[in-house]
């Protein structure tokens, strides 16, 4: 666990006015908040972001799901609707680097703050669009209605069973990840040229643009990938398997690492078998492979195989709840906790860190998400 304290940071100076909502607005400017940005959270009177309300877990009377997300960021109580919530919001546009919203598109248009309002305002502008099926669609978008309609559902689950989702909004972080994506390659464009520009990411463009190899196997062979519980269409042994107590999961992806896994399993001889020889022959008798490694990795437990495969440079691991995750992070010196100690609470929030590592301006930690309001 770490606390970071203010240090100047890559994008220390830039002011962002984020109007977004709920996870894929908000995860793109806190990652840029992080950075260094100034962000300014616009939020309706009295309720402020949906996910103020959505629990449990509840951290006091706060919402787990909003302090994940809004870090570093002040907050700003506006009505929109009002003159003067939309003067005020018209003046922090037009003081600001970037404006980032997902609103159902026209809906900034109407309240007097769409690209081009702003933009007469603020020439040099770079304003992010987010939205569910692209701004000329004004259609809602929720992350598990976009699992649905955008395929990822058809792909996930048991191989016989009901559709899944994934087990977190994963559409509207990769989202997030593409909205901060664009904003800095809008930034740099502007440093070159001093021209501002629209920035448009949408759910449903973002989850088929992360389906890579199963979109791509429909693009370019016409084949439409369907669920296979926790195999891959590709690659063999790769999914889980039984051990004594716990499942582990199997990541092999070359021959190497095949014939490493076979001789501590025993099984030396399998590379040999033209069954098994190719990836593409293990993934056509997979069936056969499974039970074969199956029989020998149920002779031991998972932490015990992980200790003598990896020794090997195989790839796998135990199947781990959030618990063993944030443990191994811990103990592989990936620091995944931090801790915000400021004025705006009487206890310190925990947070996952940033990701990123930068070398020179690496991500900061200087305030927990602000109450409704709290500048």
């Amino acid at each position: 666990m770490s606390t970071e304290v203010s240090a100047p940071g890559a994008l220390d100076g830039l002011v962002i006015a984020d109007f977004g909502r709920v996870l894929a607005g908000p995860y793109a400017t806190m990652l840029l908040a992080d950075l260094g940005a100034e962000v300014v959270k616009v939020e309706r009177p009295g309720v402020g972001d949906d996910t103020r309300s959505w629990g449990p877990p509840w951290v006091g009377d706060e919402s787990s799901y909003f302090l994940g997300v809004n870090r570093n960021k002040r907050s700003t109580v506006l009505d929109l609707a009002s003159p003067d919530g939309l003067g005020q919001a018209r003046a922090l546009a037009a003081r600001a680097d970037v404006v980032v919203e997902n609103f159902l598109p026209g809906t900034m248009d109407r309240l007097g703050l769409g690209y081009g309002q702003v933009r007469d305002l603020n020439p040099d502008i770079v304003y992010c669009s987010i939205t569910g099926f692209g701004g000329h669609n004004d259609l809602p978008g929720y992350d598990l209605l976009i699992q649905a309609v955008g395929g990822l559902m058809s792909v996930t689950g048991p191989e016989a069973g009901t559709p899944t989702k994934v087990g977190v909004a994963v559409v509207d972080v990769i989202t997030g990840m593409h909205a901060a994506l664009g904003i800095l390659a809008a930034l740099r464009h502007r440093d070159r040229t001093g021209e501002g520009q629209r920035v448009e990411v949408n759910l449903l463009s973002s989850l088929l643009s992360a389906l890579t190899n199963q979109a791509s196997a429909y693009v370019t062979a016409g084949v439409v990938p369907h669920a296979m519980g926790n195999r891959h269409p590709s690659i063999a042994p790769y999914e889980l398997f039984s051990t004594a107590d716990r499942p582990l999961v199997l990541a092999v992806g070359n021959n190497r690492q095949f014939a490493s896994l076979c001789e501590v399993l025993g099984l030396g001889e399998l590379p040999h078998d033209e069954r098994f020889a190719t990836n593409t022959a293990r993934v056509t008798h997979r069936d056969e492979l499974v039970k074969l490694l199956e029989a020998s990795l149920e002779t031991n437990t998972a932490d015990a195989w992980f200790d003598a495969l990896t020794a090997v440079r195989v790839p796998c691991g135990p199947l781990n709840d959030l618990s063993d995750a944030v443990a191994l992070a811990e103990r592989l010196g990936l620091a995944p906790v931090v801790e915000i100690d400021d004025a705006r609470r009487d206890t310190p929030t925990r947070h996952i860190a940033n990701p990123i590592r930068l070398g020179a301006t690496p991500p900061s930690y200087r305030a927990s998400p602000p109450r409704l309001g709290e500048g």
